[in-house]
């Protein structure tokens, strides 16, 4: 069995961008147009840029399937980008605040902004959607689901009970809002406050919540702190840019309460099979799904704050490379918000560690295999 791992390269105006995937079992049938399905919605939601305008995005599978049927070998793919000007833009005479520009230059001893950029733009986040979408197709064949929904826009809330919905409700609703919401009341809101950041020339942030249901409690490590659960799902939010803030279940809330306001008691599951399963629930959620590194077998609960976009139309003050005199910031083509598409990478992210995670445990060399493991380990929790 390969060890579950992926990575990818390209830059934002190159040729294409790739990505690897490894260590997904022989058999699963992959789907195609599910995969193109996430990467159009990642391009989607109100308050985007041109560049959404010029991309079509769509996976190119290169390797590691037969008759659409993963080999068990590496997965390897292209995202073809339309826009392959990285050769012909210009080079930006002053940096960004808010990006990558200058601590990059400071960190390589050059000027060149554009060599920075190119790769620290978001644009790299379509290929670890199109490999999220390839590794949760594991996860999925087991009854996982994983949600992300935009919660907060330009300081917009949506009402917090959109989880009180079924499944197939909740994905109805979230497609039909331009913001990826689950508060249909709120969109105007959010509608007018883009608008008018827009036609101020600026741009908004917000947070959104990433939630995954029918996960088996034991996932993650409490012996290796890099290996905790929480460690590794706050890594990944984290590498998504512009991402500033995350949070687990009450989060800082939890901060503000007392010791017995602030855990789980623990209780018997009220739907348990005799001889198979899971045993114990928690009388509520407020650690989010994890506790001491690991699932606990409750919805995982993960809520991430994105900043503003920092490219600004209004350009901010910044200094000239080569003379060193003041100047204003080098304005590129940007969004005024992209919560929205923060959010699906979001749950790509997610997607990828839970992934990760799952084959940790039940991992084999195919999806049979996986499967042996997965009932075997239902049997002994049913032990425990």
């Amino acid at each position: 069995m390969t060890r579950f791992s992926w990575r990818t390269a390209g830059e934002s105006h190159g040729k294409a961008l790739i990505g690897i995937v490894e260590g997904v079992p022989a058999g699963l049938e992959l789907d195609v147009e599910r995969i193109n399905s996430e990467l159009s919605r990642r391009q989607g939601g109100y308050g985007r840029g041109g560049r959404m305008k010029i991309e079509r995005d769509h996976i190119e599978l290169q390797s590691g399937l037969k008759g659409g049927v993963t080999l068990g070998s590496p997965i390897s793919f292209l995202v073809p980008n339309r826009d392959q000007t990285i050769e012909d833009l210009p080079l930006p005479a002053s940096p960004r605040p808010g990006h990558a520009d200058l601590a990059g230059c400071q960190k390589y001893g050059h000027q060149d902004t554009r060599a920075v950029l190119e790769r620290a733009s978001a644009r790299e986040t379509a290929a670890r959607v199109a490999a999220a979408s390839i590794a949760r197709q594991v996860i999925e064949a087991f009854g996982i689901e994983v949600f992300a929904h935009v919660v907060e826009l330009g300081g917009v809330k949506a009402r917090s009970d959109g989880f009180e919905l079924t499944g197939a409700d909740r994905a109805q609703i979230r497609s039909e809002s331009c913001f990826y919401c689950l508060d249909p009341l709120v969109e105007e809101s959010m509608r007018a406050a883009v608008d008018d950041a827009k036609e101020a020339g600026d741009t908004l942030g917000g947070v959104f919540e990433v939630r995954a249901m029918g996960l088996p409690p034991g996932l993650g490590e409490y012996a290796d702190p890099a290996e905790r659960l929480t460690a590794r799902l706050g890594g990944a939010l984290f590498s998504i840019p512009a991402i500033k803030g995350v949070e687990v279940g009450l989060g800082f809330e939890v901060a503000r309460r007392m010791g017995s306001e602030a855990h789980d008691a623990i209780q018997p599951r009220a739907a348990a099979v005799e001889g198979l399963g899971n045993r114990f629930s928690r009388a509520t959620n407020r650690a989010g799904g994890l506790e001491g590194g690991m699932t606990t077998g409750e919805e995982l609960v993960l809520r991430a704050a994105m900043k503003p976009i920092p490219t600004l139309r209004k350009s901010l003050p910044s200094m000239d490379f080569k003379t060193r005199e003041a100047t204003e910031a080098t304005y590129q083509r940007s969004d005024v918000t992209s919560v929205p598409a923060a959010g699906v990478v979001g749950e790509a992210v997610v997607a990828l560690e839970l992934t990760r995670a799952f084959l940790s445990k039940y991992g084999g060399d195919s999806m049979d295999a996986v499967r042996a493991a997965f009932e075997a380990h239902q049997v002994a929790l049913a032990q425990v």
